[in-house]
């Protein structure tokens, strides 16, 4: 955290020392399992009456550039 020029204010340093200690303790998987079960019961499923999202579409894809050629 002492990288040159970076001010913590005491939220953030605490954020990022808890998840430092999740990792090193091995449980940052086991945290983050927990963490979007959470994160999507604040956000989705209390929006939709059933408990379940929509499920989400993907984009459609970029569409195809012409092919160059390399010329020596």
């Amino acid at each position: 955290m002492e990288l040159t020029g970076a001010r913590w204010h005491l939220v953030g340093a605490e954020a990022v020392l808890k998840l430092r200690a999740l990792r090193a303790s091995g449980d940052f998987d086991a945290y983050w399992d927990f963490h979007e079960a959470r994160e999507y019961q604040r956000n989705y499923a209390q929006r939709y009456m059933d408990g379940t999202a929509p499920p989400v579409t993907e984009p459609p894809p970029p569409p195809s550039l012409p092919r160059l050629r390399r010329v020596k």
